[in-house]
């Protein structure tokens, strides 16, 4: 018997964490002895909290799902910017043999890209600086990794779990609990042993809100490290915030009265994207935690369009294989693949197709990309085209 309720790669691959009707389809279909070929391609109709937009995350997993198995999977980079209505993926192969993936697959996709989009939706908010993924300890253990690697690929510049850190080829990134100062009994020991035992590449984060005013501790911590002070967090509860802009301003104010000009801010505890739009002038960077971690995972399904090559589909959805274009002034359009575009309707700029070829007869034949690959692309795209959070 197994000790924690979670699913080995075995069993996700084995198809046993699929819903049980599709156990049932697939049991029918053979006994039928029915064999059709169906092309189905991944949408939404709709994005959390009405957002406009979303990060495409979860692809190399999926990727690794479906090696080896007969079917072609076309899809559009992970990182790429998607909108509602628009397929990010397209399957094809024969149903029974795929179609017990089916929620395997959307859930790859649904959480890691609500993840990422709301990473990136929290890198904007914070007016690109600094943001890190602090949020592991609000979900489950075992999808730590993909939280960690979903959240950096979304626009984070760094994650705090050691396992997701190690698995995208990245360090963790962290500063020090409570826990470490009331263990101790006093913070300016605890300053002090923290930079006394941590490596040097460690920056020297000192945590000043554990038992006096923020102002106070920020000062004490300034003076018992002097210049080896990298930066100050402020992790302070919502019962004791008041106005929380106006404390940082506090503090600000009196760390460069005395000349502690640089020494960074640095803020956690709670955040989401408007308090970020509010404290963004204030401070140099932000550790996320629910926010980002917890996000509402996307809403994707997986539809049946064609079968044995004849557009067919159910009622709501749009029939038969299709292409998604974008032009480098960010307009996209939704065509038939039989159509052909080499200029935007819009603006005439030239246009490239975004669905690409992910796995052809089980075999994968799209470069993945390392994860801070990824994150490069996802900002390019935020900065190239003007994203907002409106």
């Amino acid at each position: 018997m197994k000790d924690f309720y979670i699913a080995h790669e075995e069993d996700i691959k084995r198809g046993k964490t699929t819903d049980v009707y599709f156990i049932r389809t697939k049991k029918i279909l053979e006994t039928k002895r029915i064999h059709r070929k169906v092309l189905a391609d991944v949408t939404t109709t709709s994005l959390p909290k009405g957002w406009k937009w979303g990060i495409l995350a979860g692809v190399e997993e999926v990727a690794k799902l479906f090696e080896g198995m007969p079917v072609n999977i076309y899809t559009m980079p992970e990182g790429t910017i998607f909108h509602p209505y628009e397929p990010v993926l397209l399957i094809e192969g024969y149903y029974k043999e795929f179609g017990i993936y089916e929620t395997a697959l959307l859930g790859m996709l649904s959480q890691a890209s609500g993840i990422a989009t709301a990473a990136l939706r929290m890198k904007i908010a914070a007016k690109f600086k600094p943001v890190y993924s602090f949020g592991i300890r609000h979900m489950h253990p075992a999808i730590a990794p993909m939280i960690d690697r979903a959240a950096f690929i979304g626009g984070c510049d760094g994650v705090s779990g050691v396992l997701g850190a190690e698995m995208i080829g990245e360090k963790p990134v962290g500063t020090m609990p409570h826990a470490l100062i009331l263990v101790i009994g006093d913070q300016v020991k605890a300053w002090k042993y923290y930079d006394e035992v941590m490596e040097e590449g460690v920056p020297r984060t000192a945590l000043v809100d554990t038992l006096y005013d923020e102002k106070f501790e920020a000062l004490m911590a300034a003076e018992a490290l002097g210049e080896r002070l990298n930066a100050i967090r402020l992790d302070t509860p919502s019962s004791r915030r008041g106005n929380f802009k106006r404390i940082v301003e506090e503090v600000r104010w009196e760390l460069e009265l005395r000349g502690y000009n640089w020494v960074k801010i640095f803020l956690s505890g709670g955040l989401d994207e408007e308090s970020l739009k509010e404290l963004a002038d204030v401070a140099d960077a932000f550790g996320v935690g629910g926010s980002i971690a917890s996000a509402k995972p996307i809403d994707f399904s997986l539809d049946i369009v064609e079968i044995e090559g004849k557009p067919i589909t159910k009622r709501g959805k749009l029939s038969g294989r299709k292409q998604i274009y974008r032009c480098e002034k960010g307009h996209y359009h939704r065509v038939p693949a039989t159509k052909k575009l080499e200029r935007c309707p819009v603006c005439g700029a030239k246009v490239e197709p975004l669905l690409k070829p992910l796995i052809k007869d089980g075999e994968i034949v799209a470069e993945l990309p390392k994860a801070r690959e990824i994150r490069a692309y996802v900002l390019e795209q935020a900065k190239r085209f003007n994203l907002t959070l409106e």
